[in-house]
Order: structure tokens, then sequence, then C-alpha cells
């Protein structure tokens, strides 16, 4: 039998999220504003965090607190999560029709200098040149939420590690995911052309990428019809 992730496909992947409405009913699959899946997510993230700020301490030769939002959608997590513990956040996210609306979703914040570069291509593509080129710009947080799915299993382990080489001294990576119901096996999803993994999955992926996890804890709140999430803090071993 064929793996899960053999059949990822990035260009089916795009077409999807082009087609869905850029809200965030759209970017949440139908569990917006109307649901309890908005408000718990980001109040479970920010006391995930929370947990951990004795962990996340900045270096005393840095100033400036810079996180990256993978898979921003129209920007959702950045403005209420990642805004509010970082001094500044870069979003990535491919799906034109999100990066468009997020433009607008974030002017508040950008006009108080809280929004950095906004980069409209897919994690497979990260970092850019003019990225790579920049030696100095890393990050004191790395968070990647619904969106690793969209990669194969050997091509989110070398994400991790360009990942991994982007952050400051003590900085960390989150990945907020679904995860199977059991250890044995990934779910495909034709309809976004993503797959769900297992907790075990994702502790294998991590070890192979160089990343030692440092908390975990599952979402709670959310609809019983929904796989469980769990966020994973990650540091570069």
């Amino acid at each position: 039998m064929n793996k899960a992730d053999t059949h990822i496909n990035y260009t089916d992947a795009i077409n999807y999220w082009e087609s869905v409405d850029a809200t965030v009913d759209g970017v949440l699959g139908g569990y917006g504003q109307q649901t309890p899946v908005p408000v718990n997510d980001q109040l479970g993230s920010l006391k995930f965090v929370r947990k951990l700020k004795s962990r996340m301490l900045l270096p005393e030769d840095y100033s400036v607190k810079r996180s990256l939002d993978f898979g921003a959608g129209i920007g959702r997590v950045t403005k209420n999560v990642l805004c509010k513990i970082s001094d500044v956040v870069d979003l990535v996210e491919p799906a034109s029709n999100f990066v468009k609306q997020m433009e607008v979703e974030l002017q508040d914040l950008k006009e108080q200098n809280k929004i950095g570069s906004i980069y409209s291509i897919g994690m497979q593509d990260w970092p850019p040149n003019d990225v790579t080129e920049n030696a100095e710009l890393k990050y004191w947080l790395i968070w990647c939420q619904w969106c690793v799915g969209h990669l194969p299993d050997n091509e989110l382990i070398d994400f991790f590690i360009r990942c991994k080489e982007r952050l400051i001294p003590n900085g960390t990576i989150i990945v907020k995911e679904n995860n199977t119901l059991n250890d044995t096996d990934d779910d495909f999803d034709p309809q976004d052309s993503s797959v769900t993994r297992s907790d075990k999955k994702f502790r294998e992926i991590f070890e192979k990428s160089g990343l030692k996890l440092i908390a975990t804890e599952r979402q709670k709140g959310l609809p019983k019809e929904l796989y469980p999430v769990r966020m994973y803090a990650l540091k570069a071993k």
C-alpha cells in the first residue's frame, strides 16, 4: 500500500485553498466565528506559550522578538497570538487570495510596525534567496499551524532542518497540528491534498530533524468530531 504522503500534490493543494473564501470560516474549514474553534484555539496557543516563558528567554545580545508564521492564511494566528507575544512577525502564505485579505486584516498591526515581510511562497520553497543571503535574519519563534500536512515526510524533515538553521540561540519552533486517532497510519485527505500524521510519526520526524521536544499539550475545547489537535514545542539539539 502506498504511504499516505506519496499522494500529496502541491498544485492540488493551492488550487483548493485558492477556491476557499478568504475568511476565518474559510481558513478553518467551516469552523469559524459561529463555533468555539477560533477563540479556544488562540487561547490554547497563548496558554501554551505562557507556560514556556522561562524556556523562551531572549539572549542578552538580542533585543527583538521576531517570529515567523507558516501557513499564515489571512493572518489569524499572527493577529490573535503571535503579535501579542512578539515584537515583529513575518508571514509565509502561498494562496494569493489569503495574501490579499491578509493586507486588510493586518493593516492596523502594520501601522504599529508589528508586521515584517510577507512571503507569498510555499513552505517547500522557503527560505527564498533574499532570506538565504541575509545571515542576520533569525527568529525567536517559528510557528507552524495546520500547514505541515502539505509536505511529504522527507520534505518535512528538510523543512524543519532549514527552520532550525534560522533560529536565534534558544529559539523555539512550535508545531500545532491535527493527530490521527491511532499511531499506525497517516490519513490522506484528497480534498486539500494533505496528510494528518500520528503523534508517533511527528515525534519520529522531529528526531530525524535534529529537534528536541521540550513540551507538548493537547488543545482543549474543540468539537469532538474533529481530529485531536496537539501543540509541540521544539528546540535545536
